[in-house]
């Protein structure tokens, strides 16, 4: 299996894939690329730790990659020497440099977020762009609590770009998040790291500690807890070995697919379990999932575990709104499940999805229905009731969790379905279609 995932790395995505019906059971090992969260903030923090740190695991993503890019243009020195490996020179908390040319975020919505909040303490002016799907990305819910702590950042309509603004004095506070959102949160304590005295983050629902966690190992003092997080600034972050898990959302795919198909039986070692991220186990688990858990351990910080997942069919439930920020990249691939699910599903509680890389409950609930499922779509989810799928012609709208998520519906129609515009599955999930490939499933990559 390690064969596959090495070809995996190296083939590009194709713009439209032809996914057929599952001809035979997944079985065996694989291993899914680093976790994107982990990995853009190993990066940044890296990069104002004092001295070199290095990075194992590293998502070789579009995504990650760019905000790789960014953080040199910023004049930070980051060495490659092996695949999914990063050393990266840290400046210390003052010591980026400004640039010229506008930082590119691609389509990176968790980069242009924290990058936000970084350099919000900075000395000199920065702008953030990206591409068209980024552009169109709601930054407001970043920009209003930065600005409450001292910072101006410039935007159309509160759209990228972001002109963020040097030179202004931050002051920490107490900050209550508008929307449950690891990204803002992680914004403000980013900023926290250069503004005066103690800033304190609170949230309505408790969202994904990656930052505390990763703030930890670089030796930022900082308290926190579910729902709320408190540092002070100007201290020292120390340089560091991070190694990133294997990506929850990336190894869901997988998941889904070895529990929809009958005879399978996979195994997924090394998988970031963090307990903010895995709601999906648990919705799936009601649903009627076997999916087994072992070998829990600590690495960086974070909570890993090996994944067995065998068939088994699944009935609809409602969906506990209480899972929905510890799931948010997940709700398209459980849509995928709830239509091959015997019964009813009702999803809320998800509207955060509607302003995701694309409006994900309405791209999801069109092409599910253009291959036969019935949905009903809410403002904050959707009513699904499962049964049959058939063949057909959808399109992801470039969303890469969509077009992955679709592929896995695919894989239970009862003929081939063509999938328009996946080329961005690139940002997360490097590799996608040679990896499915060496698994033996049936996904045609059309250039």
């Amino acid at each position: 299996m390690s064969a596959a995932v090495d070809a995996a790395r190296s083939v590009p995505g194709g713009r439209d894939w032809i996914v057929a019906p599952a001809r035979a059971p997944l079985r065996g090992a694989v291993s899914v690329p680093g976790d994107k969260s982990v990995s853009h903030r190993a990066l940044m923090l890296a990069a104002l730790a004092d001295g070199p740190s290095r990075i194992e695991g590293f998502l070789e993503g579009e995504d990650t990659l760019a905000t790789a890019r960014i953080l040199q243009q910023l004049g930070v020195v980051i060495d490659a020497p092996a695949p999914g490996v990063r050393v990266v020179h840290g400046v210390g908390l003052h010591g980026l440099r400004g640039s010229a040319g506008d930082l590119d975020c691609g389509n990176a919505g968790t980069g242009m977020r924290l990058l936000a909040g970084l350099l919000a303490g900075q000395q000199f002016d920065s702008t953030l762009v990206g591409d068209a799907s980024l552009s169109r990305r709601p930054m407001g819910r970043v920009i209003r609590p930065l600005a409450a702590m001292g910072a101006r950042i410039d935007s159309a309509d509160g759209r990228p770009p972001l002109h963020v603004r040097g030179g202004r004095p931050l002051q920490g506070g107490l900050y209550q998040t508008e929307v449950a959102s690891a990204q803002v949160k992680s914004a403000i304590l980013l900023a926290g790291l250069y503004a005066h005295g103690t800033t304190e983050v609170r949230e309505a629902q408790p969202t994904r500690d990656y930052t505390e966690r990763m703030l930890e190992a670089f030796g930022w003092p900082i308290a926190y807890g579910p729902g709320w997080a408190r540092l002070d600034g100007d201290q020292a972050l120390r340089a560091t070995t991070v190694r990133v898990p294997a990506d929850f959302s990336s190894a869901a795919f997988l998941v889904v697919a070895a529990t929809l198909i009958p005879g399978s039986e996979l195994a997924l070692p090394g998988v970031g379990l963090n307990e903010r991220r895995t709601g999906l186990l648990a919705v799936l688990r009601a649903m009627g999932a076997d999916i087994a858990v072992t070998g829990e351990r600590r690495l960086g910080g974070e909570v890993v575990g090996d994944l067995r997942v065998r068939h088994a069919p699944l009935h609809g439930i409602a969906v506990d709104p209480v899972h929905a920020p510890d799931m948010i990249d997940e709700f398209p691939v459980l849509f995928a499940a709830a239509a091959c699910a015997q019964g009813t599903t009702h999803v809320q509680g998800a509207a955060e999805l509607r302003v995701k890389e694309s409006d994900r409950i309405a791209v999801m609930a069109t092409a599910l229905r253009t291959l036969g499922a019935r949905i009903e779509e809410t403002p904050d989810g959707a009513v699904i009731e499962g049964g049959a799928l058939h063949g057909g012609r959808v399109d992801s709208r470039g969303d890469h969790r969509c077009a992955m998520s679709l592929a896995v519906a695919a894989l239970r129609a009862d003929a081939p379905v063509r999938i328009d515009d996946c080329a961005n599955v690139a940002t997360s999930f490097p590799g996608f279609e040679a990896l499915a490939q060496g698994l033996g499933l049936p996904l045609q990559v059309l250039p």
